[in-house]
């Protein structure tokens, strides 16, 4: 317990996050603070957010003290009833330690960002498709476990069931530095259901994810380099998406980066969201760049095919998730796919800690 103590202390800096309190009062205080709504109601929730922190760690503060005279009541009395009751209390605390180390990982300069979620069938046909349609509801259903925000920014539905392709927009504290758990390529086996023989298919989806990046960060996107494109929108929205070129087509010229927004009923709004994937995008890239690290902000991407899956989920002949760089796996494949993702983005989180 002393090991796991003297580590949470190392993590988390109580003075710099009461200074982050005082600073986020100081804005709130400000006359205009209500001006932006949305910037407000993000400030507010990221305050709630360190409150908290501080209040969790004062109180396995005052916890592991009370512990600590515990144990040193019950070596000098040698009471067993005593040393019972401390070990249950050790057991407990050592838990909370563990959760509340967790949250602390998330320490990164892009992890309290909303997340630009992308998922891409491979190839396949329909069996893909539906997997990415599977992959969807499992990430849209985690979200709302956390009370995230989902926005749909682009859909495109398969020919037959299934999507093409779809990009969320996941709005939440931390939302990118749990999400960025997921990125890479998802493997799924099972008995296809459009199989009429009956037998088993592999299928790959892959899936991105990048951090929304903010209004005050500059990334320099030339007007003149940009290929903007309208149609009529293909996905689900209602009798007015299909009867005007609402949706949009960025082209960043210099780097080929397309993005598509088609979700909103107006040109504009489409636009000013393809705007903001486009920016997200064209910062990351800047950052791997820089730092030449390609898996600190994008993550290692590969073929959408056998060898490169991050994950895979057996449905048949038994059942079975299991994330191929932590070895944590677990035989609820149902919970899984209701979106119950913690213990992967756990293990993950701890990995690159360990690695570091």
């Amino acid at each position: 317990m002393q090991r796991d103590y003297l580590t949470l202390g190392g993590l988390f800096d109580l003075d710099m996050k009461q200074e982050m309190i005082e600073n986020f009062e100081v804005k709130m205080a400000a006359p205009d603070f209500w001006d932006d709504n949305e910037r407000a109601q993000g400030i507010i929730a990221e305050l709630n957010v360190v409150k908290s922190a501080v209040d969790q760690y004062q109180s396995l503060n005052q916890e592991y003290e009370d512990t600590t005279m515990m144990l040193e009541l019950a070596a000098e009395e040698q009471d067993e009833d005593l040393a019972k009751e401390l070990y249950v209390n050790v057991a407990g605390l050592m838990s909370k330690l563990e959760n509340f180390e967790l949250q602390l990982l998330l320490n990164q300069p892009y992890d309290k960002f909303n997340a630009i979620l992308e998922l891409h069938p491979g190839a396949g046909g329909t069996e893909s498709q539906d997997w990415g349609q599977m992959l969807l509801r499992m990430y849209t259903r985690w979200a709302e476990k956390r009370n995230f925000k989902v926005e749909v920014l682009d859909y495109l539905p398969g020919d037959e069931a299934g999507i093409k392709s779809v990009t969320l927009l996941i709005k939440g504290f931390n939302a990118y530095g749990y999400l960025k758990a997921e990125k890479g390529v998802h493997r799924l086996v099972r008995i296809s259901p459009f199989d009429a023989s009956g037998r088993r298919h592999t299928s790959f989806v892959s899936c991105d994810v990048v951090p929304e990046i903010s209004d005050d960060v500059v990334v320099d996107i030339r007007t003149e380099d940009l290929k903007i494109d309208t149609y009529r929108a293909s996905g689900a929205g209602g009798q007015h998406i299909n009867t005007t070129d609402s949706a949009v087509r960025i082209t960043h010229i210099p780097t080929g980066v397309v993005v598509t927004c088609q979700t909103e009923r107006s040109q504009i709004k489409n636009r000013e969201r393809a705007m903001t994937v486009l920016r997200s995008k064209l910062y990351e890239r800047k950052i791997e760049e820089q730092r030449k690290q390609l898996d600190e902000i994008r993550g290692e991407q590969s073929d959408i095919a056998w060898g490169s899956q991050i994950r895979s989920y057996v449905f048949h002949p038994y059942s079975m998730v299991k994330d191929h760089r932590t070895s944590v796996e677990t035989g609820n494949v149902g919970a899984v796919m209701d979106g119950d993702l913690d213990a992967f983005i756990d293990g993950y989180l701890r990995s690159q800690i360990r690695h570091e």
